[in-house]
């Protein structure tokens, strides 16, 4: 389809989660520039509108409230609202059945190219491998349908953060302790990290701890135990985490959220994995992401990461002596 034609009306479809998200803004990115000169729009959740709003990649956010199934007036304010658009093409980053039933909205005459795995598509992506893996690589093999390939993870370096009132002292290491509280299965224990912190304390290391008021406690008993700790927990915003990670040594983490974040930033990242859920689809993307994944996370000796730490390709900034 042509690429300079400014009557052209773009939108992109993804609600949520955190680590998708950000694995979807390398495909959004790439989608700004194969329609250039397109308005392009965002179809959203609240959580992520900053996103959307200073990534640069959209002309408009629009949040989704997600009507419940009964919801027979909710349901269409939506399809007003996607009918009001006047899309040429739509672009499903989401691909769930929520989704599908979004492209069920538009009446046959008025559907728009859509690209995704709904049922009708345009471009339709129905391989059974297409959420084998990584976000990321799913909307890889979705958008190359629509002859867009050049898709990479967004590393984040439109966040730039003022990070003055922190007192971070390079080389600093970030720790993400905690994750979701109903999943205790993907935490490694305090303890571990406690040791782990005096190591890297000996070695000139700062521990930054970031996390929600679900981390209290866990980053708390942390730093009573490291004599050079910087605790941010509910101190610092998702683009600060970014910002924090873009100038860390390393990062440390359980399966959870802000580790998509930190990994896509290019920081070295280490990703503790426990049998509870599997790296091939959910670990953190980047260029510089290792994990170590045991059966049960606690069975993971302190001297195996810091084995992996020390092999960490990062010479510019290695200071550790022992």
């Amino acid at each position: 389809m042509p690429k300079n034609n400014n009557k052209h009306k773009i939108l992109v479809i993804k609600l949520s989660a955190l680590g998708d998200f950000i694995q979807a803004l390398g495909a959004m990115k790439a989608i700004k520039e194969h329609h250039p000169d397109a308005h392009i729009t965002l179809l959203t959740t609240a959580p992520f509108e900053n996103f959307g709003k200073n990534c640069g990649y959209f002309d408009d956010i629009w949040i989704d409230k997600r009507p419940k199934l009964f919801d027979f007036f909710g349901w269409l304010d939506l399809r007003k609202k996607l009918l009001s658009g006047d899309f040429l093409r739509v672009y499903d980053l989401q691909n769930n059945d929520r989704t599908s039933l979004y492209f069920k909205l538009f009446p046959k005459a008025k559907r728009p190219q859509w690209v995704g795995a709904a049922k009708g598509a345009s471009h339709r992506n129905n391989a059974p491998n297409r959420i084998a893996g990584h976000a990321l690589d799913g909307h890889r093999q979705t958008l190359e349908l629509a002859g867009i390939t050049n898709i990479e993870i967004d590393k984040l370096n439109w966040i730039d953060e003022d990070l003055s009132t922190f007192d971070l002292k390079t080389p600093f290491i970030i720790f993400v302790a905690g994750c979701a509280p109903q999943h205790p299965q993907k935490r490694w224990s305090i303890d571990n990290y406690a040791k782990l912190a005096k190591w890297l304390n000996s070695n000139n290391y700062q521990i930054v701890l970031i996390g929600g008021k679900a981390e209290k406690e866990i980053n708390s008993k942390i730093e009573q135990q490291s004599n050079n700790c910087l605790n941010l927990t509910e101190k610092t915003s998702l683009f600060q985490i970014a910002a924090i990670a873009h100038r860390a040594y390393c990062a440390i983490g359980n399966d959870t959220g802000p580790m998509h974040i930190i990994g896509a930033t290019g920081c070295s990242t280490i990703s503790l994995f426990s049998s509870y859920s599997n790296p091939k689809r959910h670990a953190p993307k980047g260029d510089n992401v290792k994990i170590i994944q045991k059966e049960q996370l606690n069975d993971l000796d302190v001297n195996e990461v810091i084995a992996t730490f020390k092999s960490i390709n990062n010479n510019s900034k290695k200071i550790y002596t022992t």
